[in-house]
């Protein structure tokens, strides 16, 4: 005998013609828009073997080294709301803590990577503990005071003690060997794959961090920091974590810089010019959003590129002059960056394909 609720399963037509969506991590990537966005980290896998130039490989290089900085950016100042201006110093703070490791104790650059890492959230926690006291822009004025601060310091000093530290004119990194141990290749994919990977594992971060608990937080502070305190969230402290996962990310980009140019100097690897650039590449892009900064970077660092080759000669900053206009443009019709617009677009466009389904089948 078939029981009533077996004998609706089988005949109504609602059933047969609306089958339950698959479930499980598989059946995420069988999403139309996941089907995108691996079709867009395949081809970002597959470039070095298509493109064989290796200035347009530099190019890509410095495309997805800004992605990978603005996604570290976003998540102090996207998610927390808490707007960095100084993230260059981590980037300084990364580079010279893995140089002085290599030139002067033969330390492989990967642990010194980390060991400036640890430098960077260190700093991070000392800058954030007494700014996150204060409300408003003290925060962003802390940030700015103490990056400027710590690189004038390196700057005009050019020993502590028997360290070299190099002042204004910056430090060589000693070409050794070509090997993975001392993180030199003379084949340039080689660095593309590793920050391209590092920008992955930012986004896949950045994925966990807007679905957990730790996001809902961020989110909840971000837009109205008295009715999180009401609900019994610890504001500071939650502040202080996205401050130093930042800090400690975008550390090891700072090696990564240094052991592909060979040279870092406090202003290029240390200025106000490299965190202004993370804040208009994220604002553009979208301010806490997780692909936001990636597609910000990806739009806005060939067109710094492009400036740079062929009227940066003449016009120096002009990069910098285009990003405003940018920016202004940006907040003007879309406030919520080209992340929101680009996003829409992809669904517009899966979603016409999955209707058409059920119209091939009447």
């Amino acid at each position: 005998m078939v029981s009533v609720k077996e004998e609706v399963a089988v005949t109504s037509p609602v059933r047969q013609a609306v089958a339950p969506p698959p479930r499980g991590v598989l059946a995420r990537f069988r999403r139309p828009a996941n089907l995108v966005l691996l079709f867009a980290a395949a081809f970002l896998l597959a470039i070095p073997r298509i493109v064989e130039s290796a200035f347009y490989i530099q190019v890509l290089i410095m495309i997805v080294f800004f992605a990978y900085l603005t996604a570290c950016w976003n998540i102090i100042s996207g998610y927390a709301g808490q707007l960095s201006i100084g993230n260059a110093v981590f980037v300084m703070i990364g580079a010279y803590t893995s140089t002085f490791l290599f030139a002067e104790l033969n330390i492989s650059p990967w642990i010194g990577m980390i060991a400036g890492g640890l430098c960077a959230a260190a700093a991070a926690f000392l800058i954030g503990f007494p700014a996150f006291r204060l409300r408003g822009a003290y925060f962003s004025i802390a940030t700015i005071v103490w990056a400027e601060g710590l690189r004038k310091i390196v700057e005009n000093t050019d020993h502590i003690g028997k360290l070299h530290v190099g002042g204004a004119e910056g430090l060589t990194i000693p070409l050794l060997d070509q090997s993975l141990l001392y993180y030199q290749f003379e084949d340039k994919s080689y660095y593309y794959y590793t920050i391209l990977l590092m920008m992955f594992a930012v986004v896949a971060l950045t994925y966990w961090i807007d679905r957990s608990k730790l996001g809902y937080y961020l989110t909840a502070i971000r837009e109205d920091e008295d009715a999180a305190k009401a609900l019994g969230i610890n504001v500071r402290k939650y502040k202080l974590i996205a401050f130093v996962i930042c800090a400690f990310l975008t550390a090891l980009a700072g090696t990564f810089y240094a052991q592909l140019m060979l040279y870092i100097e406090p202003s290029g690897v240390g200025g106000l010019a490299l965190s202004i650039e993370m804040l208009l590449l994220g604002v553009i892009g979208g301010r806490g959003t997780i692909l936001g900064p990636i597609l910000g970077a990806f739009l806005l660092v060939p067109i710094r590129e492009m400036a740079r080759t062929y009227i940066g000669t003449t016009y120096l900053g002009a990069h910098l002059v285009i990003y405003g206009a940018l920016m202004v443009i940006v907040i003007l019709f879309l406030p919520h960056g080209i992340e929101e617009p680009a996003r829409r677009a992809v669904l517009r466009l899966t979603s016409g394909s999955r209707s058409r389904k059920p119209e091939q089948r009447s």
